[in-house]
């Protein structure tokens, strides 16, 4: 590296650190820092080299050319300014910071006391220089951009599975060990041939932009393994692409060529940074009164609308670009196919609440490379009207609780359901509908990597989260699960029975309901977390997918019920449901029925006891020939005597496929029903 190189004023634009033909332009946001340090060090990333002043100032913008720099080169850097928390500044030019345009990183984060502002504890200084520990950013050339996959994504055909990048391959014996619990090791053939055999359209990946440890973790002997604690929002974390972006883009294309798509869960809400006690490893010594939202009142502590210590100002201009720039980076240099934004109700925040056209959603939807992706809220955070399922932009998809809440506890047995049933097999219209959205923008799930996962909400009553430290305080205890009889692990081969005949109905409930699908890991495969709930900080074998204990009747069962609602669109149409007829005097496109056969009344609708509903769709095809399901579902403990209604075909109903039965080809072979003993919690198909 050439250390004795000149300096001149550079540009404002691009952001970051962008190699030219003779160095490097950098250019840094702060509208409140005195100055601002570009910090060059050696190969290791451990000998500063050189510390150069930005010599120029457009508005809020530091900016700088520095000749003789090129990629692959290591930096950081540092702010000047003044130490007053109560006025929100925490600047501290001991301590090296992160640039948040940083494409690479040499390191993984990891936590250190030098990372933390000693004066926040009322020291009167602290000159202990953090650059020994904190990761150095890599310079990255110019990258062409990243195909994706073509054609869009059909939201009618839609099934999305929800990955951990390193959990899903981490023990996986069909790839090679070294690839084991990274991008390479999900782009590798056989985790490509497992995703094409389920049949799933989609993979969501759990954050995979680099993260720092939450600091209360290292002295419990625990890490951070989920990631939604960021400090680099454009770099992907080194653990899970030691290859950096062409590691990521290799994976998403191995994807893309099965045709399956690939979503990122984003975060932005917050930052790893955490509350007024945490460590200074960028943004908050760059300029924390420009990036965070503070407190009004006391702007020395932070708006904690996340639950996480700190939040991100996401209707400030700064803010809006960085997040702007982070998405277009993820699309530009790996390929992704879209985002779903954690706890994002807290992007659309203004100071005074949630605002439906807030800067930053207007921004992604006017974008032309943003806006026709997929795009997913987590419509909620903690905050003051937090609840905001709904209310994002019409083409958004959302993460719909009310689906998950409903389902379990219509299987848990709780009385007067049905009606919320069917609005939730429906598509959630009463959601959806109102603001003309189809209802496939609806993501339907039961589990998520946050909760318990489908074997254990069949087998636990009651979190068991020890192992995460904190006297099972954290984790929902709302858990509206049941166990069959037995509390967690049991030899009871009855209990054992019920339990994934359980899974079956819930995952046919799952992918036959309209709008869209969302599995969860593993939950194809019996995976369970030994009752625990709240997992984000086991990176062990507890999340980790075991192959080699893999239930392969189960991963049949759930790629045959995938593939057929791929076959029916009586089963996935995403026209919100009227009950009127498909064709004039023609059936209606949907009749709800009770266990007698008999279409429901008002009574049967708001009976308190009732556990049965049987839903009939018709949908007219493009073909111009109409498609048809009777969909099936008790909720009861106890088996019934049912009888099919009509079948407006003029035939009769064919058996497709049954939770009591874990091999739907099997269960299609029965003939001809018009009427069957239907066994506790379950679930059956038919087709006519």
């Amino acid at each position: 590296m050439k250390v004795n190189a000149s300096v001149s004023d550079g540009s404002p634009e691009p952001l970051g650190v962008t190699p030219t033909a003779t160095g490097v332009n950098v250019a840094v946001v702060s509208g409140h820092a005195e100055a601002i340090h570009f910090c060059l060090f050696d190969a290791t990333g451990q000998i500063e080299l050189r510390r150069i002043r930005l010599p120029a100032r457009s508005g809020d913008v530091f900016h700088g050319h520095v000749d003789g720099v090129k990629p692959g080169d290591r930096y950081g850097l540092r702010a000047d300014g003044e130490w007053r928390p109560k006025a929100g500044q925490r600047f501290n030019v001991a301590k090296l910071l992160v640039d948040p345009y940083a494409l690479a990183l040499d390191r993984p984060f990891r936590l250190a006391d030098v990372l933390f502002d000693a004066r926040r504890l009322g020291v009167a200084s602290d000159e202990h220089d953090s650059a020994g520990v904190v990761p150095k950013a890599i310079v990255t050339s110019t990258a062409a951009p990243q195909p994706r996959l073509d054609p869009p994504v059909d939201w009618d055909r839609q099934v999305i599975y929800e990955l951990h990048v390193r959990g899903f391959s981490k023990l996986n014996p069909a790839i090679p060990e070294a690839l084991r619990g990274t991008f390479a090791g999900l782009g590798h053939p056989a985790s490509v041939a497992h995703l094409k055999r389920l049949g799933v359209t989609t993979v969501e990946l759990l954050p995979v932009a680099a993260w720092l440890d939450e600091r209360h973790l290292p002295p419990l002997g625990l890490t951070n393994y989920w990631g939604y604690n960021p400090i680099a929002w454009m770099a992907p974390d080194p653990r899970l692409a030691p290859g950096g972006f062409a590691e990521v883009a290799a994976a998403v294309a191995a994807l893309h060529e099965a045709g399956i798509a690939v979503i990122l869960d984003v975060v932005f809400n917050h930052s790893g940074e955490s509350d007024h006690l945490g460590p200074t490893v960028s943004m908050r010594g760059l300029d924390n009164a420009g990036y965070y939202r503070l407190d009004p009142y006391d702007p020395a502590h932070y708006v904690n609308d996340a639950g996480t210590g700190n939040i991100l100002a996401c209707d400030r201009p700064a803010v809006v670009r960085m997040v702007m720039d982070a998405l277009r980076t993820w699309v530009e240099r790996a390929g992704v196919d879209g985002f779903r934004f954690d706890l994002a109700t807290t992007l659309a925040r203004r100071d005074d609440g949630f605002d439906p056209a807030a800067p930053l959603l207007a921004a992604i939807d006017q974008d032309p490379l943003l806006r026709n992706l997929i795009l997913i809220a987590e419509p909620w955070d903690i905050g003051r009207g937090g609840y905001q399922l709904g209310n994002f932009p019409a083409a958004w998809g959302e993460w719909n609780d009310r689906y998950r809440d409903t389902i379990r506890r219509f299987f848990r047995g709780d009385e007067g359901m049905i009606g919320d049933l069917a609005t939730r097999l429906a598509g959630s219209s009463d959601i959806f509908a109102l603001r003309y959205r189809r209802v496939n923008r609806s993501i339907n799930f039961v589990t998520a990597h946050d909760g318990f996962t489908l074997a254990d909400l069949v087998a636990h009553e009651r979190k068991q989260n020890h192992a995460n430290g904190e006297n099972n305080r954290d984790g929902t205890a709302d858990n509206r699960s049941w166990n069959n009889g037995a509390e967690g692990e049991t030899d009871d081969a009855a209990i054992r029975a019920r339990r994934r005949s359980n899974v079956r109905a819930l995952l046919m409930a799952l992918v036959f309901s309209r709008g869209t699908p969302m599995l969860t890991m593993g939950d194809e495969l019996g995976r369970g977390q030994q009752g625990n709930n709240n997992a984000y900080a086991q990176d062990n074998a507890l999340t980790w997918l075991d192959w080699a204990e893999a239930d392969r009747d189960l991963i049949d069962f759930a790629s045959q019920i995938i593939a057929l609602r791929a076959a029916h669109p009586a089963l996935r149409d995403s026209r919100p449901l009227t009950g009127q007829p498909i064709v004039p005097d023609g059936e209606p496109d949907v009749g709800w029925y009770g266990p007698d056969g008999e279409a429901l009344d008002g009574a049967g609708w708001h009976a308190p006891d009732a556990r049965t509903l049987v839903a009939v769709f018709a949908v007219l095809t493009r073909s111009g020939e109409v498609d048809r399901a009777c969909l099936l579902l008790h909720g009861g403990t106890t088996p019934i005597d049912l009888r099919l209604p009509p079948n407006a075909g003029g035939t009769s109903w064919q058996l497709a496929a049954a939770s009591a039965a874990p091999d739907p080809s099997r269960a299609a072979q029965s003939g001809p029903i018009s009427s069957l003993k239907v066994p506790p919690r379950s679930v059956f198909l038919f087709l006519g």
